[in-house]
């Protein structure tokens, strides 16, 4: 009875070690190696495109609070980073620069513009630099009649009785131009301008108007003398607004000037400012600089970019917001071509 019992245990026994049994015995049990997950290549960081000015360290800080605010304006909504130097030279030029405005003295735009070929650079009143490859140049407003004329305009408008005038030099060409140029500003304000207290003294040194006056300062004359000139105006004619052309504008008149209390226009402002100042009459940069950015971005460059005139350090004591307005509107007219200055260039 146990034997029939232990035969059927065997007999299991057998048959489960038959089933778990590895066929391959002996043989090593294949792990497949993991496979190494390709990383994603890596792209260079887009290079931001960059504007640089290039302006003076003794620059005066509301000239270079003005210059700074413009190109950074300019910058921004063309997707720009901007940067302020007062130097820079070719080997550090940064990555991605596209534009570089530039101020006097000369950075060493020559080199800097060989350096960088796809970058344009703007020269504004640096001396001797020529427009040509990726150097645009911005000059200056050379003309002498527009100036003058507006100075006309706007010394009839803020003097009674029209009593203006001009000190200029001798025999200068130019400054004949300017001469005329004035006293038609003065009759595009007024007509005739007749003035009322002065009949007499007109009719009888026989002049179809009595203003502007002007006297003329030899080239030879001592500029320490230049006063008694200016005395001839005030004293002589009664002269109460005077439009100083640029040529005898020295320091020394300018100076004697202020004390004398009559109004004053030049195309550069004295220092120290004189009280009885109206106006600066000049080439304005800021404009043209951002009158000439589309083309500098799109670069398009080696380009002579006239600057158009501006009114600048005005006194609104002497010049009222409401009149400043039409001396303003004068001007922009004067610059489309609208009013002629009748003199010829």
């Amino acid at each position: 009875m146990r034997a029939k019992f232990i035969l059927p245990v065997l007999w299991i026994a057998a048959l489960l070690s038959a089933c778990g049994s590895d066929t391959s015995a002996g043989a090593a049990t294949s792990v497949p190696a993991p496979t190494a997950t390709p990383r994603p290549a890596q792209s260079p960081s887009p290079v931001v495109p960059l504007a640089i000015l290039i302006i003076p360290a003794d620059l005066d800080k509301a000239t270079s609070d003005l210059y700074q605010k413009t190109v950074y304006d300019l910058a921004q909504p063309s997707g720009m980073h901007f940067q302020v130097r007062n130097t820079l030279s070719p080997k550090d030029l940064p990555p991605g620069v596209k534009v570089v405005v530039a101020l006097p003295p000369d950075p060493g735009l020559a080199a800097l513009a060989a350096a960088a070929p796809h970058t344009q650079f703007l020269s504004v009143d640096i001396p001797n630099i020529t427009a040509g490859g990726n150097i645009s140049v911005l000059a200056a407003n050379a003309s002498v009649d527009l100036p003058a004329f507006l100075a006309g305009y706007t010394a009839a408008m803020i003097t009674d009785d029209y009593q203006i005038g001009m000190i200029l030099p001798k025999d200068n060409p130019d400054a004949q131009k300017a001469l005329a140029a004035f006293k038609n500003g003065m009759i595009f304000y007024c007509g005739l301008c007749r003035p009322f207290y002065y009949q007499n003294f007109c009719i009888t040194n026989s002049l179809p108007y009595c203003y502007p006056q002007a006297v003329e300062i030899p080239a030879s004359e001592d500029p320490s003398r230049y006063g008694g000139y200016a005395n001839a105006l005030i004293n002589d004619y009664s002269v109460n607004t005077i439009y100083v052309y640029p040529d005898v504008a020295v320091k020394s008149l300018m100076d004697y000037l202020g004390t004398t209390g009559v109004d004053l226009i030049g195309l550069s402002t004295p220092n120290p400012v004189p009280g009885s100042w109206v106006m600066t009459i000049r080439s304005d940069e800021i404009k043209a600089i951002q009158n000439a950015w589309p083309d500098l971005i799109a670069g398009k460059g080696g380009q002579n970019i006239p600057a158009p005139l501006g009114i600048w350090d005005v006194n609104s004591a002497n010049l009222s917001a409401g009149r400043q307005r039409l001396v303003q509107q004068t001007l922009e007219a004067l610059t489309a071509g609208q009013i002629a200055t009748g003199v010829g260039q």
